[in-house]
């Protein structure tokens, strides 16, 4: 691979091991709405990648009527108060994005969460300080995830060409949206929500167009800047 201009990070389940308690705070709050068969795995299987807005979709349905208004905020809330003591990096997180910024590739941050979960989950992890102008939220886009609208604001924000930026992505969505961007897309699946699901998910990822997958951010680190050795 040659060694590219930019590299544009999914943030969730990429960056931060904070799919389990999405996961988990999106049943609850499905749960109850009286939308009793809702498991971990269920909200897992449906909406890994998917919008908020997607999800309230789906509630709408399940319940033959609107999607409560209140839903997007008290997922957030429930959320953001959850990662105050449980959310962690991915292992090698911050080594990796030092090690790009040393090589001078620049970094971007392309997440499907909103302006405020996004903001709070930099902030709470510690990443903040890495994409200081440079993380784009869905909010900010028409189109969320698998359109390539998100990938390319990003790209327009940081300069870089598509056709020269590598995304690293954990969903099928994620990884269709960089290619319909005309980017390169890595897959990852190191992140604990796929424990058990690890090769299936390697192999979704594959199907929607990753060209290579990973286990761990250092494994991506090397690939990336093997040429610069």
């Amino acid at each position: 691979m040659d060694v590219p201009a930019a590299v544009i990070f999914d943030l969730d389940g990429c960056l931060v091991d904070s799919e389990p308690l999405s996961l988990e705070v999106i049943a609850t709050e499905m749960n109850f709405l009286g939308i009793d068969d809702v498991t971990i795995n269920y909200v897992r299987d449906r909406f890994l990648g998917v919008s908020i807005q997607d999800i309230c979709k789906h509630v709408s349905e399940r319940l033959g009527k609107a999607c409560p208004d209140d839903f997007t905020k008290r997922v957030e809330d429930r959320l953001l108060g959850e990662y105050k003591t449980r959310l962690r990096q991915i292992p090698d997180a911050e080594n990796l994005l030092r090690r790009l910024t040393e090589a001078g590739v620049k970094t971007a941050l392309a997440t499907g969460s909103s302006l405020r979960r996004m903001g709070a989950t930099l902030d709470i992890s510690g990443l903040v300080t890495h994409f200081a102008g440079t993380a784009f939220s869905a909010d900010q886009v028409e189109n969320g995830k698998p359109a390539p609208d998100l990938f390319l604001l990003a790209a327009e924000g940081i300069t870089a060409p598509p056709e020269n930026c590598v995304v690293i992505e954990d969903s099928p969505h994620g990884v269709k949206g960089a290619r319909a961007a005309g980017m390169t897309a890595l897959g990852f699946v190191g992140g604990t929500h796929l424990n058990d699901i690890r090769s299936d998910q390697a192999q979704r990822l594959r199907d929607a167009g990753a060209t290579q997958i990973f286990e761990s951010l250092q494994e991506i680190g090397d690939e990336i800047l093997n040429n610069l050795k």
